[in-house]
């Protein structure tokens, strides 16, 4: 069975679309909506190109350089900006908007920046937060490969990659 059709199936069983026996599905904790849990996730979050959210980017970025590898390189921009998904891996899970963007860098190059912003991600869990990474500049590779552990699961899985070749990336093999 090749991966595709093995992680299809994986997510079809996982989220109760397909049980054995073909009889009607049981509802369980992982069914139910984030809203309507008994603790709900909110999906009121900022879009992809709100400029809190690309400012929250470029900053930690830049933070990060600096603190951890001694570097001064920095986002000067944003452009390119797409939303690549909204809950596309379910309605159970915390809501997520997946996005892309290229960003202009201080070293006169541009990158692709996937990052999703996510419900009450925040430090203290009451507000939007928002996890990203630079293509290719990854260097303890906790997003790898080139980024793609932010984007939709499904995405990862089945492999419908249509806004890659836009950001000037491959879809892995």
């Amino acid at each position: 069975m090749n991966r595709a059709i093995f992680g299809l199936l994986a997510f079809l069983l996982l989220n109760g679309v397909a049980r054995a026996g073909g009889g009607p599905a049981e509802l369980n904790q992982y069914d139910v909506p984030a809203e309507a849990r008994w603790s709900p996730f909110l999906a009121n979050m900022p879009t992809c190109d709100d400029g809190g959210v690309l400012s929250t980017i470029s900053g930690r970025f830049g933070q990060t350089q600096r603190e951890f590898w001694n570097s001064q390189l920095a986002i000067s921009g944003f452009d390119r900006v797409r939303e690549i998904g909204f809950r596309s891996n379910g309605l159970a899970y915390i809501p997520r908007r997946f996005c892309v963007a290229r960003a202009a860098m201080s070293d006169s190059k541009e990158r692709t920046v996937i990052y999703n912003v996510g419900s009450e991600f925040g430090i203290t869990g009451n507000t939007w937060g928002v996890e990203w990474c630079v293509v290719g500049l990854d260097p303890n590779f906790a997003y790898a490969p080139a980024c793609s552990i932010l984007r939709p699961i499904i995405e990862r899985e089945i492999g419908q990659y249509k806004w890659l070749s836009e950001y000037g990336l491959k879809a892995p093999n």
